[in-house]
């Protein structure tokens, strides 16, 4: 069975997550990608690096599958060339940087129309392409800190960020929701367009609820580290063996939860009888949940809320994530091999499962592992391959 976009041709000049997540998620679907990079390798190969023999990273190795690899200096005269070649051939491509940067290698929308009418640009930068920060760069922890998670995450006067890059792969889901978007548009009228995303609106997208909540009512929320505010009880609790996250939202698992750790009482007490209320008291139901979760085992706790039928998880290591009995018998981690690794690459599947549609699942790319293939298509004989690569270009 042919997979939803077989057919359609991606350039991948994104780098790091946003750019690069996009076109894996494609290429899941049956897209062909083609990852382009600069001679040697890009930038973002060795972020988490996995030993000496291996040309990539941590970083790469989770967000570049189902690519081809290509090596090319788009800024010289025949690379240039070689890039005008392949946007003919191409339907969409990908590109995180800013838009001045994009209009000097010739990447911007005009520039592409001009090569491929039909083409489809989707276009990804730090602060988007209107305001006074248009030009200025950015990673995923600037998003976080501006879009009111990191001072909200933390304790009154210490602002915290999270480990985990959400602000990136959020933005590579809405690139690859306006990708398929575009590919239906263009399916029905013939017209491609450009797709612009940003690394700051993905963010606010997240926090907008509190912000809504704080132009409405100027409540100016202060930060209360893991306890939350707008129901509870909610929080992390240490257990004997480690520590837990309880999380009770609505009426009847706060009555559950009551039962539970042994405050009938509270059930009918003013102080808890909504969610709001109950957030405004978290202090009190958060240090009952901690004594009753400190008496017993990680796995105890568990169990005892999971029969209660209350939200709960237990607080993981990565070594304990891959450990973990649950994660382990969904099969959510996929082994995949690359030349170099001392073992399997445990890379997580999609987080859609689909009982028809029918996936694509191949390793990342070498540095240029594909660079010969796909330039012999565009119709480079093996000479004026030998040239491209003894001038550098690729």
């Amino acid at each position: 069975m042919a997979g939803v976009l077989d057919g359609v041709r991606v350039l991948d000049l994104g780098r790091y997550i946003a750019g690069p997540m996009c076109s894996s998620l494609l290429g899941d679907l049956g897209a062909e990608v083609i990852r382009i990079e600069r001679v040697g390798g890009g930038e973002d190969r060795l972020t988490a690096p996995l030993g000496e023999d291996c040309d990539s990273g941590a970083g790469y190795q989770a967000f570049n599958r189902n690519k081809k690899g290509l090596t090319l200096d788009p800024g010289s005269p025949k690379g240039r060339e070689v890039m005008k070649r392949l946007i003919a051939t191409a339907n969409i491509v990908v590109v995180n940087m800013p838009l001045p940067a994009i209009r000097k290698i010739g990447l911007d929308y005009d520039s592409l129309v001009a090569i491929k009418p039909d083409i489809i640009l989707v276009h990804t930068s730090a602060f988007g392409v209107d305001g006074p920060y248009a030009e200025r760069v950015g990673f995923d922890g600037v998003g976080q800190a501006m879009n009111g998670a990191v001072y909200m995450s933390g304790d009154p006067g210490a602002p915290r960020r999270t480990s985990a890059p959400y602000v990136d792969v959020t933005t590579a889901m809405f690139n690859a929701y306006g990708a398929l978007a575009a590919v239906m548009h263009k399916r029905a009228t013939g017209q491609g367009q450009k797709v612009e995303t940003n690394l700051l609106r993905s963010a606010l997208n997240l926090t907008n609820g509190g912000v809504i909540e704080q132009a409405l009512t100027q409540i100016n929320r202060v930060p209360t580290g893991n306890r939350a505010q707008g129901a509870g009880p909610g929080d992390i609790h240490r257990t004997k063996d480690g520590s837990i996250l309880i999380q009770v939202v609505s009426d009847a698992l706060f009555r559950r939860w009551a039962k539970l750790v042994g405050a009938e009482d509270w059930i009918d007490d003013p102080r808890f009888a909504t969610d709001e209320l109950r957030g405004q008291s978290n202090h009190l139901l958060s240090a009952k949940s901690a004594l009753w979760a400190a008496n017993l085992t990680t796995t105890e706790a568990l169990d005892a809320l999971g029969a209660a039928m209350i939200p709960a998880g237990p607080v993981l290591t990565p070594q304990q994530v891959l450990e973990d009995p649950h994660i382990i018998a969904a099969g959510y981690y996929q082994p995949r091999d690359y030349p170099g690794l001392p073992g399997p690459a445990p890379v997580i599947e999609p987080g859609a499962r689909f009982s028809t549609i029918r996936l694509s699942r191949t390793r990342p790319p070498t540095i240029g592992e594909h660079t010969d293939e796909i330039l012999g298509d565009l119709g480079y004989t093996g000479d004026e391959i030998d040239g491209l690569r003894a001038d550098g270009v690729i």
